[in-house]
Parts: structure tokens; C-alpha cells; sequence
């Protein structure tokens, strides 16, 4: 048969994740060091996991309702008050997700129509972009740059806007580059979009892994935004929850009820013992936050210094648990220096290239990894760069 004149064209043009082959490539490997997947190296803190055993044991295994158990829903609602001053109706403006993937997948299903262009800030997370695709939307990038420290202008929004746009993806704090937007920054894109319709998916997952003073923002706190914007979190960094697949989106209730559909048809409803543990989270996990963040905290200012004394520029990143060097001064592109860098030293990172092509130039990191495992990377790297000719030997 000809499976490709039966195959959907959109997902046929669609390139695989370039996050998930350097994983792959490292899995194939003896002695590799990975620092190429965001996943948290703690495990599920053990309240939060005891939850879950419990109802499991209890047999508690029964579906919950679409939109997820009540319970959870006022817990999410209770969270979103006490850390963002963002007030939600947990009965019909909150749903509970399959991760937050899910939850962005359903949010661009819910409000694209063919040709409507969805405006996506890059380098950003990698799904953004085929998402859009795929709803039948034409994703249209906005290109950050570092000396803007990867902050999405009012500027370039402006720019970009036409009369077919419909939804602005606010990625932040931003996976790869660990950009975070504060208030004003927020408050400045808030202005260009008073007046239009445009609707706003703002991607907060990485929202508590902020290491500003100031701590997070929700861009639904701003003056006016909370009618425009689809809300999108989960447990998987906060908590170190990645394999409970649980997320959240929260939003307007016409908008809402229509995602709703979408998860009724597609899901049903979220795994019920990860949205019995996830109640626990929210309520008596804070202090684990804490503890997490400032392990995180340690570790980024480890790998800054790190790479930064290599001659691998790296702005100061403010959340998230990524960094986002430069490797212009290698001459390389951002492909051949991640494969070089595996097969010669064994140690695992992501080409910029695999967040858009404005990421070339630039590699991302994870620093969710423990102190051991970024010291011995950062000791790979240098020796990679001796060898190669672009550092000293006093260097290493």
C-alpha cells in the first residue's frame, strides 16, 4: 500500500523532535552523560507518592469526572488565589489534563480555524508550532533575541499582528532559553493586545521554578488579560511528577466548556490516583517547592559560571531549569557541535536548532541533573573544547 498518500500531508511534513533523537542517540551509548531531557532528578516527594499508594490500595481506581474530581478542581482554584492573586470558578473554569501537553493541544484545537495564524515566540518549546499545524492553524514565529534576554518585545508583537490572528503563545518562564517575563514586561504586551480579540495561551509550567526575588507571575494576573487567556500548568517540574502525566488549563467558561468537548471525546478523563496525589501536592507541597528550587537555584548558577569561563556566553537565565550558551565562537553549528560532543566525550545536549531556527548558534542544557553528573559534564566539555583547539590547555 501507499501509507503516505493515506497519511495526513500536515503530519507527514512534520519534523520528529530533535529533543527526543538526542535522547535516543545517548540511550544507545555506554557512559553517556545526559543533559539533554527536563527531567526532574528527584522523585515524586514521598506525601505526595503515599497518596497515591493509599487510594490505589483502597481501590480508588474508578473514572473521575471529565473534567476532573471536584476536589482537585477547587485545589487547583485555591492554588492559582494563594500564589498568582488569580481567582477561577472550579466548576467551570478549570479542567483537569493529561499533562500539560494535552492541555495545549486542546487549547489550539478549541480556538483555530483553518488559516487563523497563531503567533509562537522562538526559541520555545517544541510543540507549539505543530500543534497549531495540526489544528489547521499557520503558526507564525516570533523571533527573541539574547540581548532582549530572550523576553518576547511589545515590539515584535506588534509587528506580527494581522487581521488573521487569533491566539499569542506566551511560553514563559521558557523552555530552552530559562527567559523569564516580569510584571512590566508583561504589562507592556498586555497593552498591544487591549483592543483586539486575540486570545492568549499562556504556558506557565515552569511558573514556581522562578529564582527572581520577585517570585512568579501569572500573565492572567495583568490588568484585563484573564478574559483573553487560556491558562496552562501542571505537576510535572513543580512536583517532580513527570510520569503521573497530570496537568491543568484554566480559562474563560464559553472557551472552557468547548475544551471540555474536546478532552470528553479524546481522554475521558486524567489518570484518578495522579489527581488524588495531586490534591495532596497542592495543599501541603510548598515546602518541597522550596527545597527544589533552591537545589535548581544551585545548580544554574554552577553551570553559568561554568560555561561562561569556557567562552560558552551564557546570559543569567531567571527560571526554568535550562541554560542557553552561545557556541558561535566554536565556528560549529549547533548540530555538529551536539553530535561532536556525544560521540567524542559522551556527554548529551540539545542543538538550539530543535526550538526553531532562530536557535542556531545557541545550545540548551538541563541543569535538573544532579551536582556530580553538571560537574563532570562541565569537565567533558572543557576538555572537548582543549582538544579541539578552542580553549588553552591551562583552561581545563
Amino acid at each position: 500500500m501507499q501509507y503516505d498518500s493515506l497519511i495526513n500531508k500536515t503530519l507527514l511534513d512534520m519534523k520528529p523532535s530533535g529533543i527526543r533523537r538526542f535522547f535516543d542517540l545517548a540511550h544507545e551509548m555506554e557512559d553517556v552523560i545526559s543533559l539533554s531531557v527536563g527531567e526532574p532528578d528527584y522523585s515524586t516527594p514521598w506525601h505526595i507518592r503515599e497518596v497515591g499508594i493509599r487510594t490505589l490500595e483502597r481501590g480508588k481506581t474508578w473514572y473521575s469526572p471529565n473534567a476532573g474530581f471536584a476536589e482537585l478542581r477547587a485545589a487547583i482554584a485555591r492554588y492559582m488565589r494563594r500564589r498568582f492573586d488569580v481567582s477561577y470558578n472550579e466548576k467551570d473554569e478549570v479542567l483537569v489534563t493529561v499533562g500539560g501537553s494535552e492541555a495545549i493541544d486542546l487549547c489550539m484545537r478549541a480556538l483555530i480555524n483553518p488559516g487563523d495564524e497563531v503567533l509562537v515566540p522562538s526559541p520555545s518549546f517544541v510543540c507549539y508550532a505543530p500543534l497549531a499545524s495540526m489544528a489547521g492553524g499557520v503558526p507564525v514565529v516570533l523571533e527573541t533575541k539574547a540581548e532582549d534576554r530572550f523576553r518576547l518585545t511589545p515590539e515584535a508583537l506588534k509587528a506580527a499582528i494581522t487581521p488573521k490572528t487569533k491566539l499569542l503563545v506566551l511560553p514563559f518562564p521558557n523552555n530552552p532559553t530559562g527567559a523569564v517575563m516580569q510584571r512590566e514586561h508583561y504589562e507592556a504586551i498586555a497593552e498591544v493586545l487591549r483592543g483586539t480579540d486575540i486570545m492568549v495561551l499562556s504556558d506557565e509550567i515552569y511558573a514556581e521554578l522562578t529564582y527572581l526575588e520577585s517570585g512568579p507571575i501569572s500573565f492572567a494576573s495583568i490588568d484585563g488579560m484573564k478574559e483573553r487567556t487560556l491558562l496552562v500548568s501542571g505537576f510535572s517540574k513543580t512536583y517532580a511528577m513527570t510520569g503521573w502525566r497530570l496537568g491543568y488549563v484554566c480559562g474563560p467558561s464559553p472557551v472552557m466548556k468547548q475544551v471540555l468537548k474536546l478532552h470528553q471525546y479524546g481522554i475521558m478523563c486524567a489518570p484518578t490516583t495522579a489527581q488524588y496525589a495531586a490534591i495532596e501536592a497542592l495543599d501541603n507541597g510548598d515546602e518541597d517547592i522550596v527545597q527544589m528550587r533552591g537545589d535548581y537555584d544551585q545548580r544554574r548558577r554552577l553551570i553559568v559560571n561554568e560555561l561562561n569561563s569556557m567562552g560558552l556566553t551564557c546570559f543569567d537565565p531567571q527560571g526554568a531549569f535550562y541554560v542557553f550558551p552561545s557556541i558561535q565562537s566554536t565556528g560549529m553549528t549547533s548540530e555538529e557541535f551536539c553530535t561532536s560532543l556525544l560521540q567524542e566525550k559522551h556527554v548529551a545536549v540539545v542543538p538550539g536548532t530543535a526550538f526553531g531556527d532562530c536557535g542556531e548558534g545557541f545550545v540548551r542544557i538541563s541543569y535538573c541533573y544532579s551536582i556530580k553528573h553538571i560537574i563532570e559534564a562541565m569537565r567533558r566539555t572543557r576538555e572537548f573544547l582543549v582538544e579541539r583547539g578552542f580553549l588553552t590547555e591551562d583552561a581545563v
